[in-house]
């Protein structure tokens, strides 16, 4: 038996029966297709997504990048067991989706693009939007996603579409090698009929594994954490994607080990656990960074160790063992540990038994437990508001939405100044109510992902926290948020430019050169007035409730108002410039970001002479 449907018909029929599986539960591996249509894929795609009725239901999306945000947003809050399509239009529509997809495959996160492509036939030859390589006929601009995919093909033939798009599902729905997955589509092959096997639009159903740690390894691991008198895990994204939170909180209470988190992996433990120390790195917790200075074994839990973690290798101590699981081989092995490739979950188990009737030290439980006392009275100390009269600091700004919110909130960021404000300050009272973007730290992440988030969860209220930098980049998709009724919540912070890269600028020399949102001034520099934009107005204007909070006092009532609001609602508030940012803790760890090594500028000599001194710390870990 068979089918006769063009090719984009016919793939869009298949990704409507395609499901993954996991612990007993089945749903819809492609939830969703978002798409901008233009000559490449209007009389394809579109018009396959049109005639299917629905059964692949369309998103409408305005910019491309952002369209991939949503779908990444949508895959992680269902911890990768569901995606989203995203398909575009050829040349720029097509090349706009290469942020996104590094975004996707660095975190590890599926999403299925489906730019069009130029004629695979060639029958006029340059078409519109044709990249052209003089050197490369077979090259497009789609061949810019070849990197940042975790599998890339181009279907140049009706029959080449049933082997590729089996490889796609198999990728997306595999948790050691998911990410971006992209299958090019010619525009004429689009809308090329073929003749269907009956069975390539049966219902599939993609396994997703929890593979156990070799008894072997495990054996291992247990020994050196045995062995060990401050043991320290790092709990990393991993833990989430397996929903492997109830396994780690049984690992810690049996055996009394503290638990720090990188970006990804916080909320691995409530806030309020005993074994709970925070963020560790660069942006993380005094007690977390001290105790990572003199550990002796570090366990770490489906983490990428990425510089911010490891503090650019200057955090650990020498000598360090570590212990890594995580499902993928190639995280599992890094820095010289000893590997336990396995399912994040699995893996916890099979450790925890492992290490039946080891605790730590009672002296160390009770340090590290003052160390976290101490730690949350400077929390307390940058929420405190002294004057509700007077505008709030971004901390206070945090401890406003702190009282506001509830477990079920999700708080979403991505870039700037806040994530290293949130590392450090937010209570996580869920697993997935900390969902922040570090692996890439995309600015414009935020909006577009807090829509996705809210797709797949639509009973829990969802924040975008964004600077007024952020805001700039990527506004688009509150248009979308209004059309279709998703009632996020968009916390505006204005400071007038980029809070973050000012901070660095002025540690590293650069003087906070081009970081401010401000008139050029006589002297040439971007020091004069603050620009005299709007931006609670411009939010307005693309269809958002905007609620103006002057003061600190005012901002808790706006809060308040905007959880409780059933449209999309937007809270603007004014903070400090970008050039005074202040209230939380500053940084307990370093981070390389290599400074001038000649230069005539005071500012940049004396940042070379700390640059060098932190530097000289930075090792390499290469086992026993």
């Amino acid at each position: 038996m068979t089918r006769r449907l063009t090719v984009a018909q016919a793939l869009v029929t298949f990704l409507a029966h395609q499901y993954t599986e996991r612990d007993g539960r089945r749903q819809r591996l492609i939830d969703a297709c978002w798409g901008i249509f233009g000559h490449g894929n209007v009389a394809g795609i579109g018009q396959a997504l049109l005639e299917s009725e629905g059964a692949l239901p369309y998103l409408q999306g305005r910019n491309e990048q952002a369209m991939v945000h949503a779908a990444v947003g949508y895959a992680r809050q269902r911890d990768r067991l569901a995606a989203h399509a995203v398909t575009t239009s050829i040349g720029p529509g097509a090349t706009n989706l290469v942020t996104g997809a590094a975004l996707a495959t660095v975190n590890r996160l599926p999403v299925l693009l489906l730019p069009g492509d130029t004629f695979a036939t060639r029958p006029a030859d340059p078409v519109l939007q044709q990249l052209e390589p003089p050197g490369a006929g077979d090259v497009s601009v789609n061949d810019c996603l070849r990197p940042v995919s975790r599998y890339f093909d181009r279907i140049t033939r009706p029959e080449a579409l049933i082997p590729a798009a089996l490889q796609a599902m198999r990728v997306l729905a595999d948790p050691a090698e998911t990410g971006a997955v992209t299958l090019a589509l010619p525009q004429d092959v689009q809308t090329e009929a073929y003749d269907w096997p009956e069975e390539f639009f049966a219902d599939r159903v993609w396994h997703v594994r929890r593979p156990a740690p070799d008894p072997a390894a495990t054996a291992d691991a247990a020994a050196a954490v045995r062995d060990a008198r401050r043991p320290l895990i790092v709990a990393g994204g991993g833990v989430h994607h397996s929903e492997a939170e109830d396994a780690l909180r049984a690992l810690a209470e049996a055996t009394g080990i503290p638990v720090a988190s990188t970006q990804a992996g916080k909320g691995a433990l409530r806030h309020d656990h005993p074994a709970d120390v925070g963020g560790i790195g660069h942006t993380g917790t005094a007690v977390a960074d001290e105790l990572a200075r003199t550990a002796d074994v570090v366990i770490g839990v489906g983490t990428r160790y990425s510089d911010f973690t490891t503090a650019s290798a200057t955090l650990f101590a020498p000598g360090v063992r570590f212990v890594n699981l995580n499902i993928t081989s190639f995280d599992a092995h890094k820095l010289a540990a000893l590997p336990l490739v396995a399912d994040a979950r699995a893996g916890l188990q099979a450790l925890t038994e492992g290490l039946a009737g080891y605790r730590i030290p009672a002296s160390y439980e009770s340090e590290y437990a003052a160390g976290k006392a101490a730690w949350e009275a400077e929390v307390e100390r940058a929420f405190a508001v002294d004057d509700p009269g007077a505008r709030p600091s971004q901390a206070q700004v945090l401890g406003a939405l702190d009282a506001v919110v509830g477990d079920d909130d999700v708080i979403i960021n991505a870039a700037g100044s806040l994530p290293g404000d949130l590392h450090k300050l937010w209570r996580a009272r869920s697993r997935r109510q900390y969902h922040l973007e570090y692996g890439y730290s995309c600015m414009g992440y935020e909006i577009p992902a807090a829509i996705g988030v809210r797709l797949a969860a639509p009973d829990r209220p969802v924040w975008a926290l964004v600077g007024d930098g952020t805001y700039l980049m990527m506004p688009t998709e509150l248009v979308t948020a209004v059309q279709e009724g998703v009632a996020i919540k968009v916390v505006l912070i204005q400071n007038h430019g980029y809070a973050s890269i000012g901070g660095l600028s002025e540690a590293v020399g650069g003087e906070r050169f081009g970081t401010a949102y401000r008139y050029r001034a006589p002297d040439g520099t971007y020091s004069g007035d603050p620009l005299p934009v709007d931006l609670a107005a411009n939010a307005a204007s693309l269809g958002m409730d905007v609620l103006r909070a002057r003061t600190a006092g005012e901002l808790r009532t706006a809060l308040a108002k905007a959880r409780a609001a059933d449209r999309p609602t937007c809270v603007y508030v004014e903070t400090e410039t970008a050039d005074s940012v202040s209230g939380a803790p500053p940084a307990q760890a370093w981070w390389d970001v290599p400074v001038a090594e000649t230069a005539t500028r005071p500012a940049a000599v004396r940042a070379r002479r700390d640059y060098e001194r932190h530097a000289a710390a930075r090792r390499r870990y290469l086992g026993t």
